[in-house]
């Protein structure tokens, strides 16, 4: 799409790949942008069932790249520098809202917005031995982009506030004992894992899955009791779709659904 980010289709999915392997794929405005303008366009696109995250070369995220800062006089980089954050959780946040569902391939280091890129997906496989951590607090910086409120959510205040406090990086296999990432595999075979999880992904039901999203993210959010009553109100509206109807067809015949994703 641009020189920063490359967007392929494999089967079913569309793969997001940052491609600033010299700035070890850290976000750049440019970046966010194109990252913005490449989402719209495949949410938008009802062929694509999922949507993959990775980084050229050996990172997947270094966090943001703030140089843009340079060249700005001294008035005017508190107004940018917000207006950048602004951006990066707008993005990250419409990741997280996405109603197809998104996976992080993590090949390399992600620290920093990186962290707050993979936390934002629904599913995080990360290669064997690749970094991971939200370093802000070694620079003296607070998080602007989503770490800590998703990164609770998703292992625990305690693990959280050591991970953000210290600034350390954690290596994916801790990490995967922590409930933050999904699975570890080996470098060679993170890409195909990853096709892999897309694909069963691309054979349900868009609007079911959309619709389990929903609930998933509510579940936190809400008592158990109002959890259970939009969950009667979703499902009573799927049994209205045609994806329920083709299911529940292909089964009685014993064939393999087409899901329309309605």
């Amino acid at each position: 799409m641009t020189e920063e980010l490359s967007i392929q289709r494999r089967a079913a999915a569309a793969w997001f790949t940052l491609n600033r392997a010299k700035e070890l794929n850290s976000l750049s405005p440019n970046l966010l942008k194109a990252l913005d303008l490449g989402l719209a366009e495949m949410l938008a696109d009802q062929s694509v069932r999922a949507i993959v995250f990775t980084g050229a070369g050996r990172a997947f995220c270094a966090g943001a790249d703030l140089k843009f800062l340079e060249t700005l006089p001294d008035h005017e980089r508190d107004e940018a520098t917000a207006a950048f954050l602004l951006s990066a959780t707008t993005l990250m946040s419409r990741i997280a809202a996405s109603p197809k569902p998104t996976i992080a391939a993590v090949n390399g280091i992600a620290v920093g917005g990186g962290l707050e890129l993979l936390l934002a997906c629904d599913i995080i496989i990360a290669a064997r031995g690749v970094s991971i951590g939200d370093g802000h607090a070694n620079y003296g910086l607070v998080p602007g982009a989503g770490s800590s409120i998703r990164l609770p959510r998703r292992i625990g205040i305690g693990r959280a506030k050591q991970l953000l406090f210290t600034g350390e990086l954690l290596p994916a296999e801790r990490l995967a004992e922590f409930g933050l990432v999904n699975e570890v595999v080996e470098p060679a075979e993170l890409h195909s894992r990853a096709d892999a999880i897309a694909d069963a992904i691309a054979a349900k039901s868009p609007i079911g899955l959309s619709r389990m999203k929903q609930l998933v993210e509510h579940a936190f959010d809400m008592s158990e009791a109002a959890g259970l009553a939009l969950e009667q109100s979703l499902s009573n509206l799927h049994t209205r779709s045609f994806d329920r109807s083709e299911g529940l067809a292909a089964f009685r015949e014993r064939r393999k659904p087409n899901f329309l994703g309605r």
